[in-house]
C-alpha cells in the first residue's frame, strides 16, 4: 500500500531515523550484559583471552539468520556459546544466570540521547520523517513506547535486517525515489551503507559504543553522499548540507 506524503519543495523528500543508539541509548546495556556473561564464564575459563569475546561474536553472527537481532537472539547465543566454550561443563545454575541477564536487558530503561527530540521536531516541521529500526518486534515496540516519540513519527518500520532490499521496499511503499531519501543513524553498516549503495544520502552520528558486527562496512571516510554530525543537535545543519548536495546532484 502506498503511503501519501506531503511534498517538500527541496531535493530531499523523506528523512529516516534509526532507533537504537541514534534516538535512544542501547549498546551500553548490551555491553553490560556481555560483561556479566564473562563474569559467569570466568568460573570455567580465562575470560581475559580475546578468543572468549571473539567466540561469542562468532556465535551471534552465525545465529543472526535464525534468531535475528536483539536481546533474545543475544541471550540464546550466550547460552550456546557458554555451553560450547566450557566444553559442556557449565552448570544449570549458571545457565539460569545467563538467562536472567537476558531478562534484565529486556527491561532496561529507555533514555533519549541529548538533542534528539529537539532536532527531530525541527526536521519534522519541514520534512516527512520515518523511524526505521531493526530488532525484535516486541522489544522495539516497547522501546518506542517508552521513548515517547510516536507523536513525531507517523510511520514506524521495525525490520529484521537493514539491507538495500529493505530500504528499497520501504521507499517503494512511500512512492519516493531513493535519490530523495536521507537516513540518519549511528551505524555505517546498517544505516548509511545500504542507502548510499542505492543512491540515497546519509547523516552519520557515531555512538560512544559500537557492536563489533556493526563496524564491518565499506563506507569511505570521504563518502560524498554522507555528512558527519557529531551529535543529534547537529542534525538540522547536516540535513541542510545534504539538501544542498542533493540539489546539485
Amino acid at each position: 500500500m502506498m503511503t501519501s506524503l506531503p511534498a517538500p519543495t527541496g531535493a530531499i523528500g523523506l528523512v529516516g531515523f534509526d532507533g537504537d543508539d541514534t534516538l535512544w541509548k542501547s549498546e551500553d546495556y548490551y555491553r553490560k550484559a556481555e560483561q556479566d556473561y564473562l563474569d559467569i564464564l570466568s568460573r570455567y575459563i580465562d575470560v581475559h583471552d580475546t578468543e572468549t569475546a571473539r567466540h561469542l561474536l562468532e556465535v551471534q553472527q552465525r545465529n543472526l539468520g535464525v534468531f535475528g537481532y536483539g536481546v533474545k537472539g543475544m541471550t540464546l547465543s550466550m547460552l550456546e556459546a557458554a555451553i560450547e566454550i566450557s566444553a559442556q561443563m557449565i552448570t544449570a545454575r549458571d545457565l539460569q544466570q545467563i538467562l536472567d541477564i537476558g531478562h534484565d536487558t529486556l527491561r532496561h530503561p529507555v533514555e533519549l540521547i541529548d538533542g534528539v527530540r529537539e532536532s527531530v521536531t525541527a526536521i519534522a516541521q519541514a520534512y516527512p520523517v520515518v523511524l526505521i529500526t531493526k530488532g525484535d518486534l516486541f522489544h522495539q515496540e516497547a522501546k518506542i513506547k517508552l521513548a515517547n516519540l510516536r507523536d513525531l513519527f507517523p510511520r514506524i518500520e521495525i525490520v529484521s535486517e537493514k539491507d538495500p532490499e529493505t530500504y528499497a521496499r520501504v521507499l517503494e511503499e512511500f512512492d519516493l525515489p531513493i535519490q530523495r531519501f536521507c537516513m540518519v543513524g549511528n551505524s555505517l553498516r546498517s544505516d548509511i551503507e545500504p542507502v548510499i549503495t542505492l543512491g540515497g544520502w546519509g547523516i552519520h552520528t557515531p555512538y560512544a559504543v559500537t557492536w563489533a558486527h556493526e563496524t564491518q562496512h565499506g563506507v569511505a571516510d570521504d563518502e560524498p553522499r554522507m555528512v558527519d554530525a557529531p551529535t543529534a543537535f547537529d542534525w538540522p545543519q547536516a540535513l541542510a548540507a545534504i539538501e544542498a548536495k542533493a540539489a546539485q546532484a
